[in-house]
């Protein structure tokens, strides 16, 4: 198994990613979260620094670009940077399940 979810929906209107997992587990991911999430290199090192900012009011993605063992995403305040690998992205759904502070994200079965 490489990983990969089976579908991925990109809901512009609710500002939703929906990941439908090989187990049935099923992912959604707010655009906001993810862009708050990022992976790429700029965006951790903020993180590490407790110096992130907010993400943008109605910030939704424009694109989703498969990479092989992630996607690129592609946002509307024009970061494109990272690459979020399938475990990154199944982990966050994941958290979101046992953190009830992380509430711009939901993860459900």
């Amino acid at each position: 198994m490489n990983g990969a979810p089976q579908v991925i929906r990109n809901a512009k209107a609710s500002a939703l990613l929906t990941l439908e997992w090989p187990d049935g587990q099923r992912s959604e991911l707010s655009h906001a979260g993810l862009r708050a999430a990022c992976p790429c290199s700029r965006c951790r090192a903020a993180r590490q620094r407790g110096a992130i900012g907010a993400v943008a009011h109605g910030v939704v993605l424009t694109a989703v670009q498969a990479q092989g063992y992630g996607v690129q995403l592609v946002f509307s305040d024009g970061h494109d940077r990272g690459i979020y690998p399938w475990q990154y992205l199944r982990e966050l759904g994941q958290r979101a399940g046992r953190d009830d502070k992380t509430l711009i994200f939901q993860a459900s079965s």
